[in-house]
C-alpha cells in the first residue's frame, strides 16, 4: 500500500513539473492560431514612443541550434540585462517573445530607445557565408509581425540592421521588402 502511495506521489508530482515547463514554454511562445500574432493589449501598453523597426538575423548557421534562451544567455555574456530584441522568429515560423516590449531594446546602437528589434534565427550558410536563410515560414511570420505592428504605431519605417552598422545583418536588402 506505501509503495502505490510512492508511486502516485511521484507520478502526480512528475505531471506537476510537466505542466508547469509546459505552461512557461507556452507563455514564451507565441503561435498563431489566427491573422493575430501580437497581443494588442500588449502594444497598447509600451509606455514609450516607437518610431522604427530594425530587423535582425541571429548570425547562426542551418541547423544550429538558436533559441530565446540561447540568445539571452549571449547577451547576458555581452553584459546586457537580457536579450536584447522584442521577437525572435524561429525557423518554423513561430514568433517568440524576448524583451518586454515596455522596455527598451538592446539591438542596435543609438536607435534602441525608440525602436522595436525582431530577428529571425539563421543569416549564415553552412560554410559561415552572410546569406538569406529565412524559410517561407519565417518570410510569412515577419511580414505579419510588421504589419501588426505598423498598424499599432502608424505607417513607422523597418530598417535592417546594417542600415545603423556596418554589418552584413540581417543578410537580406530590408529596403526592397518592407518600403
Amino acid at each position: 500500500m506505501e509503495r502505490k502511495k510512492a508511486i502516485l506521489l511521484t507520478t502526480g508530482a512528475a505531471l506537476l513539473v510537466g505542466a508547469c515547463v509546459l505552461f512557461y514554454n507556452y507563455r514564451k511562445q507565441i503561435k498563431y492560431y489566427s491573422n493575430v500574432l501580437i497581443d494588442r493589449a500588449k502594444l497598447k501598453l509600451v509606455g514609450r514612443t516607437i518610431n522604427k523597426i530594425i530587423i535582425h538575423c541571429s548570425a547562426t548557421k542551418p541547423n544550429q541550434a538558436c533559441t530565446v534562451e540561447l540568445i539571452d544567455q549571449w547577451h547576458r555574456q555581452r553584459g546586457f540585462n537580457s536579450i536584447g530584441y522584442h521577437f525572435v522568429i524561429y525557423q518554423d515560423g513561430t514568433l517568440h517573445e524576448g524583451r518586454a516590449l515596455s522596455e527598451i531594446g538592446a539591438h542596435c546602437v543609438g536607435q534602441n530607445s525608440d525602436s522595436i528589434g525582431i530577428c529571425y534565427v539563421g543569416g549564415l550558410d553552412s560554410n559561415g557565408k552572410a546569406t538569406d536563410t529565412r524559410t517561407e515560414e519565417q518570410r510569412e511570420t515577419l511580414k505579419k509581425v510588421v504589419a501588426e505592428l505598423k498598424e499599432a504605431y502608424g505607417d513607422i519605417p523597418v530598417y535592417g540592421h546594417n542600415e545603423f552598422a556596418n554589418k552584413a545583418c540581417p543578410c537580406f536588402n530590408v529596403e526592397s521588402e518592407f518600403r
